[in-house]
């Protein structure tokens, strides 16, 4: 038979005060004397009980709940740097995360109902782009959303991200400087914010300087894909002597194929730059040249709007924090 579930009327009888007293002695926030607070911590320590969070926050109007939409969850980018900062910095904010996945084929504005059944106090949406529907919705019903590092255009969502189109700039400075003849640019998937900014930098640049005849392949930010795109480039018969990667997954199967399956030159006859600078990118296996995106610092920066009053949230607050490229074996540079 299952055991009776401790609750604070429990604890308020041994400890001889009322229920509201329990509640009041198990926040730190709330006034109650030393001596009380001590008798209803032991107490409630002896009995097993623990605060109903959910119910407090029914009282409050506040959840201390984030939820976060994520629709890329096997891309170590989002789930080993983004999803684990976040839930890194919440916790040290007093906050929890509650993760959403939203399949990558669909729009995220499909599982809206699910996510504000929640009563999330803001939501923060990542590998996915929104409709109008869940920035109106959402604003209606007074739930703060930031888009990290996504963009809806024409909508009044905050934005925090990284400077994805300087980051294009750059890298096609470094190669035009290094003297790089026959350039190709490696997509990521057709449509999304990042992919856009980052290819608009990148050939903005070239063209600025002079270069307008980029190859071009997609490897829809995929290991896999960026394999494939990789040989159909350097099958050419005037294969390419750098390939700027949309993100790091590519660059890494890009990277594979030169190496151990055609024989090139890493770097002497072909340069690799990613973005993103994931763990893998740094391995001595790979020693990818990257842009990296300052992620705890755009984390923070997404973070500092959760924690506005509901009356002093911005609207269309755009931050975008520029990328590193830090330079590591996979490219020739000037």
């Amino acid at each position: 038979m299952p055991r009776k579930k401790v609750t604070s009327i429990d604890v308020a009888k041994l400890a001889g005060v009322s229920q509201p007293t329990v509640s009041r002695a198990l926040d730190p926030g709330s006034p109650v004397s030393p001596e009380t607070r001590a008798r209803v911590l032991a107490i409630a320590s002896e009995l097993g009980y623990t605060p109903n969070v959910i119910a407090r926050s029914l009282k409050s109007q506040s959840t201390n709940i984030i939820g976060i939409v994520m629709s890329n969850l096997a891309s170590s980018f989002f789930s080993n740097n983004v999803l684990e900062q976040f839930a890194h910095q919440l916790q040290a904010l007093g906050k929890q995360l509650l993760l959403f996945s939203a399949p990558p084929d669909r729009p995220v504005d499909e599982i809206l109902p699910q996510v504000l059944g929640y009563q999330v106090d803001a939501l923060i949406i990542t590998s996915s782009t929104p409709g109008q529907a869940i920035i109106d919705e959402c604003a209606r019903i007074g739930t703060p959303v930031i888009l990290f590092n996504r963009f809806a255009p024409g909508t009044q969502a905050n934005v925090v991200g990284c400077d994805n189109e300087e980051g294009g700039r750059q890298v096609a400075n470094v190669l035009l400087d290094a003297g790089h003849q026959r350039i190709a640019y490696m997509a990521g998937t057709s449509g999304t914010a990042s992919n856009l900014m980052r290819e608009k930098g990148f050939m903005d640049q070239l063209k600025t300087r002079g270069y307008v005849e980029c190859m071009r392949e997609n490897g829809f930010y995929s290991y896999e894909a960026g394999r494939t795109a990789a040989r159909s480039l350097l099958d050419r018969d005037d294969p390419p002597d750098a390939i700027f990667c949309a993100a790091d997954v590519m660059a890494l199967g890009a990277l594979d194929v030169a190496r151990y399956e055609l024989g090139i030159q890493v770097p002497e006859d072909l340069s690799i730059i990613g973005f993103d600078d994931i763990p893998l990118a740094s391995w001595p296996a790979y020693n990818l040249t990257t842009i990296h995106q300052p992620i705890n610092r755009m984390i923070s920066a997404a973070l500092e709007l959760v924690t506005y009053n509901e009356d002093d949230f911005p609207i269309r607050q755009i931050t975008l924090l520029p990328g590193e490229l830090v330079i590591r074996g996979s490219a020739r540079i000037a």
